[in-house]
C-alpha cells in the first residue's frame, strides 16, 4: 500500500465532505447548545448543570453518528453505482488504498467535527458558569472520535456489498446492538435457554462492544476508567477497525464491475 496515494484519496474525501456542508452541523450544534443553556435552567432548576452536560455530550454523539453513517455508507457505494469506481481503479491505485483512504478521509472530517463541537461545548458551559470536569470531557471526546471512526468502518464494510439504504439500516442496527452488547449475554443467561444463550454469546463476540468507547455518562461525573483500561479499549477500537477494513477490502476486491 502506497501512503501517498492513500493520502490523496483521503484528502479528496475530506474536501468532498466539507463541500457537502457537513460542517454546517457545527452551527446547528452551537445553536442547540445556546438554546439548551438558556432553557434547561428554567425547566430543571436543581439539576440543570448535569442535564446540560448530558444533553451536550449526547448531541455530539448523535450528530457525529449521522455523519459517520450517512456519508460512510455512500463512500464506496456511490462510486460503484455511478461507475466512477472504474475510472479510479484504472489508475495505479490498489483496492486497499481505496478503502483505507476513504476511511481516513471521513475520519478526518469526524475529528474536526468532534474537536470543534467539544470546544463550543466547553466554551458555552464556561460562559454559563456551569462546572464540568475538563479532563473527563476531553477524554470522552477522544473516545467519541474512536467510536465514530469505528462506525465509519462498519458503514464502509456494509456499503461495499449492498445498497446505501440497506447499509444505513444495518449500520444503525450494529450501533444499537453494539451499545448494549455487554447486556446481551446477561439477557441470554436469564432465559435459561441454551440456544438463546449461545446466540447472545456469539453476538457479543461478533458485534463491537461500543460501551467501551462511550464515556459520556462517566464524563458527566468526572469518573473515568483506569489508564490501562482506556488504553486497552482504544486498542480494541483500532483492531476492530483494521479487521472491518480488511473485510471490506476483501469483499471489494472480489467484486466485478
Amino acid at each position: 500500500m502506497n501512503p501517498g496515494r492513500t493520502l490523496v484519496i483521503a484528502t479528496n474525501v475530506f474536501r468532498e465532505a466539507i463541500r457537502d456542508r457537513v460542517l454546517y452541523l457545527i452551527a446547528l450544534f452551537a445553536i442547540f447548545m445556546v438554546v439548551a443553556v438558556r432553557l434547561l435552567p428554567e425547566i430543571a432548576a436543581t439539576t440543570e448543570a448535569k442535564i446540560t452536560r448530558d444533553v451536550g455530550l449526547g448531541a455530539m454523539t448523535l450528530l457525529g453518528l449521522l455523519v459517520a453513517v450517512f456519508i460512510g455508507t455512500g463512500l464506496v457505494n456511490k462510486e460503484i453505482e455511478k461507475r466512477t469506481v472504474l475510472v479510479l481503479l484504472a489508475k495505479p491505485i490498489s483496492r486497499t488504498e481505496f478503502i483505507v483512504g476513504k476511511h481516513l478521509g471521513l475520519s478526518g472530517v469526524l475529528a474536526v467535527l468532534v474537536a470543534v463541537m467539544t470546544a463550543i461545548y466547553m466554551a458555552l458551559l464556561s460562559f454559563s458558569q456551569i462546572s464540568y470536569p475538563v479532563t473527563s470531557v476531553l477524554v470522552s471526546s477522544l473516545f467519541l472520535f474512536l467510536l465514530l471512526s469505528l462506525m465509519t468502518a462498519v458503514a464502509i464494510a456494509f456499503g461495499v456489498f449492498t445498497s446505501s439504504l440497506l447499509a444505513t439500516l444495518l449500520t444503525f442496527t450494529v450501533f444499537l446492538m453494539g451499545s448494549f452488547s455487554a447486556n446481551l449475554v446477561a439477557l441470554g443467561a436469564q432465559t435459561k435457554n441454551p440456544s438463546i444463550e449461545a446466540i447472545t454469546r456469539n453476538l457479543y463476540l461478533i458485534l463491537p462492544d461500543l460501551s467501551r468507547l462511550d464515556l459520556k455518562n462517566q464524563a458527566v461525573y468526572g469518573i473515568l476508567p483506569s489508564t490501562e483500561t482506556l488504553l486497552l479499549n482504544a486498542l480494541y477500537a483500532v483492531l476492530y477497525m483494521i479487521v472491518l477494513l480488511a473485510i471490506a477490502t476483501l469483499v471489494f476486491s472480489r467484486r466485478e464491475f
